[in-house]
């Protein structure tokens, strides 16, 4: 039965609420009504599958429909690759050069030493003839200048060598972790939005109805399964204000009704803080005036004991249990 027929049909109970006077009834009248859930998937999509059926009560986590996800799958596998990517250029830096381009500057550091050994022994010899008068000065300096050339390109190589060794700089490294850190997100929104196309129970409960069929398009956050947990279904009744004050939150209600197991029991959960009128379906000339409390309380024990729409007969604990004994 749909919520809005449960709250207009069960109201016609509350006419007994006409013939009590100012003290309150010592038994009210009410009816329980369902607090639905109402699933559906936050994009929208067509609808693929659909695994329940009305009237199937279903445990948590069961699956109830899924949408079509080529587009969400695609997404998925593009993060991925993305992911991989980034994890290799991170390792890479952290890692430096590759053995094959450090042997390339150590070959050229062992030409360069050999050069600088040749120039050495050639600025010995002109050192050795300038002392004789054999050769110049000019080419005395030629021999010193070529001796410090090749010593500065032997320690630029040392240097090359020595930063070939070494990882990344640090920044380079920070820099390569962010896009780590992106790119894991990336696959996470993506695996959480393929994640959103198969919808589940969140809780044991009963299908209430299936509003859409496979093939159908469902607009975002549409709902396509209606649930109805058990603990969701509550008692909605209206009593007279001489009876309010005996009401509070946590007050304990003995509730019959056709059907219902014996010892049922139920806790006010909420009581209006402002009168309203008797609602109008129960308008007389003996009742029209008067005013009343909306009080709604939760039904304790079996689930499923009630169905919304179903008309209830609601007493304090103590009154009950008085009335019993006579």
């Amino acid at each position: 039965m749909r919520p809005e027929i449960i709250r207009a049909l069960p109201l016609a109970a509350l006419a007994l609420l006409a013939a009590c006077g100012d003290e309150g009834p010592t038994r009210w009248q009410g009816y329980a009504e369902g607090e639905y859930l109402r699933m559906g998937a936050p994009e929208a999509g067509w609808v693929e599958s659909l695994s329940v059926a009305r009237g199937q009560r279903v445990e948590a986590g069961a699956p109830l429909f899924t949408l079509e996800s080529s587009r969400q799958q695609a997404a998925l596998a593009q993060a991925r690759a993305e992911l991989a990517r980034a994890e290799a250029n991170l390792a890479d830096l952290r890692l430096g050069r590759r053995p094959e381009e450090i042997a390339q500057v150590e070959a050229r550091l062992h030409q360069h030493e050999a050069m600088l050994r040749l120039a050495q022994l050639e600025l010995r010899r002109q050192e050795q003839l300038a002392r004789q008068d054999v050769a110049a000065k000019a080419r005395l300096d030629q021999a010193r200048a070529e001796f410090e050339s090749t010593r500065a390109q032997v320690a630029a190589t040392e240097a090359e060598l020595a930063t070939a060794r070494l990882p990344a700089r640090a920044d380079q490294i920070a820099a390569a972790e962010g896009a780590v850190a992106a790119a894991k997100a990336a696959l996470a929104q993506a695996q959480w939005s393929l994640d959103q196309r198969r919808v589940v129970a969140p809780v044991a409960a009963l299908v209430d109805d299936t509003l859409r069929r496979p093939g159908e398009w469902v607009p975002a956050n549409g709902a396509v399964v209606t649930l109805l947990p058990p603990r969701q279904v509550k008692l909605v009744l209206f009593v007279p204000e001489g009876a309010r004050s005996s009401l509070a939150p946590g007050k304990q209600l003995s509730v019959g009704c056709d059907g219902c197991p014996p010892d049922m029991t139920a806790r006010v959960s909420f009581v209006a803080a402002e009168a309203e009128y008797t609602p109008p379906v129960l308008y007389s000339v003996e009742n029209r005036a008067k005013l009343v409390y909306r009080v709604e309380a939760l039904p304790e024990g079996r689930p499923f004991a009630l169905l919304p729409g179903q008309p209830v007969d609601v007493a304090p604990l103590e009154a009950a249990s008085a009335g019993a004994g006579t």
